[in-house]
């Protein structure tokens, strides 16, 4: 006996087989379907996407969707930027109207925010977080940093590919959603360091406090339908994707404070 189930983009065949022994065996056959009926998906453009009048506006993603393919899918970016962001970005500026901090920079609501103010934390955060971390990537990008960045990193590491291997391993090790940062720290060195859900180094509760230079974001939002939950494959592909010259500016920025 066959029966055919016409299941989204595969046929799946179903054959029921008698054996000597009366036991009946299934036998299932994936069929890919005709490439002209599959399901396409619609990618739009990040101009798109604008949040609600308020504060704080969404930084513009200054590439495609597409451009930080295969390490980062259209997919995913576009499911980041328009919905998560988006959304970070609309709850904080509900939450800070007719607050004291609704006309300030977000490096001051997120120095002087109440961490146990749940909701300004996370959406704070978020905004700044992402903003940041769009930022520090970019198309055909990679290699190395240049410049007093580099020098620093040789100082305060002992050399690119120790820093490379201190940084995976904290965004690895990060337990569940979070991110992980390198930081110019009050002395002016740099260090790697991890934050838990959309907390950063800029607020009163950090552990080891700071300016982010470069931020990974390891919530499962930004590589699970990718990498699965290979999230250190996700961070290995970071790597190829890290816009050295934007964190050199960041760098020199944080070092001038």
């Amino acid at each position: 006996m066959k029966n055919l189930f016409f299941l989204g983009p595969i046929v799946i065949l179903l054959m029921t087989l008698q054996s000597c022994n009366d036991k009946k065996l299934i036998e299932v056959v994936e069929v890919p379907l005709p490439t002209d009926i599959q399901e396409k998906i619609a990618i739009g453009s990040p101009d798109d996407v604008k949040a609600d009048e308020g504060s704080f506006q969404m930084d513009k993603l200054p590439y495609a969707y597409d451009a930080l393919s295969p390490s980062i899918s259209a997919t995913t970016l576009e499911m980041h930027y328009s919905k998560h962001y988006l959304t970070y970005t609309n709850n904080l500026n509900r939450a800070i109207v007719g607050t004291p901090l609704e006309n300030l920079t977000i490096e001051e609501v997120l120095a002087k925010l109440d961490p146990n103010d749940a909701v300004i934390r996370n959406n704070a955060g978020g905004f700044y977080n992402h903003s940041l971390y769009w930022k520090c990537m970019a198309p055909k990008s990679g290699a190395e940093p240049s410049n007093a960045l580099a020098e620093a990193i040789t100082r305060d590491f002992g050399s690119f590919d120790n820093f490379t291997s201190l940084f995976k391993d904290e965004a690895t090790k990060q337990f569940g959603s979070g991110w992980a940062w390198l930081i110019v720290d009050r002395t002016g060195k740099l260090q790697i360091t991890s934050t838990a859900n959309q907390d950063n180094p800029l607020m009163r509760n950090a552990l080891i406090p700071g300016t982010p230079v470069l931020a990974l974001d390891v919530w499962e939002h930004a590589y699970y339908l990718d990498y699965q939950y290979r999230r250190k494959n996700y961070i290995d592909a970071f790597f190829n994707v890290i816009n050295w010259r934007k964190v050199e500016e960041n760098y020199d920025a944080a070092a001038k404070k």
